[in-house]
């Protein structure tokens, strides 16, 4: 009778420790994401989209690409790639990179400028004129700043993301001198 319950109770054990370790190993074997940012987007024709690596619970890096797909608006970004890194601050033990958060980034930035200019004329008589045109000149920078946030990712691996932040510019031209960095962002966690 001992050898029965002693196999059923090593079997029991066994079972058990398979099964926690497949679902230990499923969660933090996630070590990829993709975002879209949903706020720019419904907005209208402006598209970001992210990479995020996670590389410890407290650490991860990526990139985000925006592409301005309607040149009518008045988003000064055209065109963006901004690298980034991401130090996280909430103790979670099961499930790593979410909650609050703040990350460095560097931006490259081609966009156009949008400016409204009047002048005024004056006739022989003293009489005065205005006269207003609209001026739209591209430009490229670099920007270097930084942005906080918060994470919420589910067991399924879904993730929605709060983010704002703001950087420096530099570079040549008539672009502005601070670029923003935001938007609620929704993605999957693989």
């Amino acid at each position: 009778m001992k050898k029965p319950i002693m196999l059923l109770l090593l079997l029991t054990g066994a079972v058990t420790a398979t099964y926690a370790q497949v679902d230990s190993t499923g969660i933090n074997s996630k070590k990829h994401e993709i975002k879209i940012g949903a706020i720019k987007g419904l907005a209208g024709g402006i598209i970001e989209g992210t990479y995020e690596y996670i590389n410890s619970p407290y650490f991860t890096y990526g990139a985000s690409i925006l592409g301005n797909l309607d040149t009518n608006n008045d988003y000064p970004e055209d065109f963006s790639i901004t690298p980034f890194a991401r130090f996280y601050f909430t103790e979670s033990r099961e499930y790593g990179a979410k909650g609050f958060f703040v990350e460095g980034f560097g931006k490259f930035i081609a966009g156009r400028e949008y400016t409204y200019t009047t002048e005024v004329y004056y006739d022989q008589n003293g009489n005065e004129y205005w006269n207003g045109y609209d001026r739209d000149e591209k430009y490229t920078a670099g920007s270097i700043g930084l942005a906080i946030g918060w994470k919420w990712v589910n067991h399924a691996g879904f993730v929605f993301e709060i983010l704002a932040g703001g950087g420096r510019n530099f570079g040549q031209g008539t672009g502005p001198d601070a670029s923003f960095r935001g938007d609620f962002n929704i993605g999957y966690r693989f």
